[in-house]
């Protein structure tokens, strides 16, 4: 097995609430006060952040802070790119969920000519763009972005020209254009939705593994189908965003909780079984933010148990 490294990015600028640029802290605490020195074990790296832009007037409404945006994930992009070509695994942890427009995009930049598969556990589809955006907040844009996907014929914002500048930037982060296909991206529990994305998945076949779905058909078969599909693609990116989790179950303890989630022994089963393909050369933990845990430090420490089994796992 490859060795692991891991990659520190605290930013939380995509977010609409702020505190999620302490998940990671609130992450090693949990593995701190569980004796466990999963911290201690690998190199790591701690990117730089633009963190203090939070205080700067917003300009950009339906995409706040995206200029920062862009230099976070040329950031991400090149310390993915540079693990990668060091032929090591990168584990990426993130404050808000922006930050996965730079990983797939430093997957792609040391990898051009293969076939990216992406696998997102996540309650919401993140497809939105500064065209249909209800929040401005670009932690709901990475997919959309990683796709080249404007979707302008459900647009609803009118769109600056400075803004539209900085979008295409982001698409653009790592090498030109689209990364991923449509078909190369499959959804687990995402639950979420506003109509444009809606239409995004409807037109472009994106198959989503509801809870619902995932329960009822068992894990064996939607997972199987899961690695027929993405059997054309040469690697495979896993994003778990904590908020696929069910916060009544767990906690509220990320910026976004929607009910009705996966349990964590599900995620970690889902994660396990794609490892199983030898395909998959990142992961990514993000959005637990610890301003938001009303049960101390239930989500960190939930979403720290799920890292370490995982982890354990890819390195048998």
């Amino acid at each position: 097995m490859k060795e692991i490294f891991i990659i520190k990015n605290r930013s939380d600028i995509g977010a609409g609430t702020r505190g999620s640029d302490m998940g990671i802290d609130a992450i090693e605490i949990a593995a701190i006060n569980s004796n466990n020195d999963y911290f201690a074990r690998f190199k790591h790296l701690d990117l730089d952040t633009h963190n203090e832009s939070v205080y700067n007037k917003v300009k950009a409404v339906f995409a706040k802070r995206i200029a920062f945006v862009c230099e976070q994930c040329e950031r991400l992009c090149i310390a993915v790119k540079d693990v990668l070509n060091r032929d090591m695994f990168p584990i990426v942890l993130s404050g808000d969920h922006s930050s996965a427009l730079g990983s797939i995009s430093g997957i792609k930049a040391e990898f051009p000519d293969k076939r990216l598969g992406v696998i997102w556990i996540d309650a919401h589809a993140d497809l939105h763009s500064p065209y249909t955006t209800p929040s401005g907040n670009v932690h709901g844009m990475p997919l959309a972005a990683s796709l080249g996907f404007d979707n302008k014929g459900k647009a609803v914002n009118d769109v600056s020209d400075v803004t539209l500048a900085s979008w295409q930037k982001l698409k653009d982060t790592g090498i030109s254009g689209s990364k991923v296909l449509p078909e190369d991206l499959i959804f687990f529990g995402v639950r979420d939705t506003e109509d444009a994305e809606d239409h995004l998945i409807a037109t472009n076949n994106i198959k989503n593994y509801t809870v619902a779905e995932y329960r009822f058909r068992g894990p064996e078969i939607c997972l199987m189908e899961a690695k027929q599909q993405l059997s054309s693609c040469d690697m495979i990116y896993i994003s778990f965003d904590v908020d696929s989790l069910d916060c009544d179950l767990v906690s509220y303890g990320t910026g976004t909780p929607v009910s009705k989630g996966f349990d964590p022994e599900e995620v970690e089963y889902i994660i396990k079984s794609l490892f199983d393909s030898k395909k998959v050369v990142c992961l990514e933990l993000t959005e637990v933010n610890p301003l938001l845990d009303m049960k101390g430090n239930k989500m960190a420490e939930t979403a720290f148990k799920v890292l370490d089994n995982v982890t354990n796992y890819l390195l048998k």
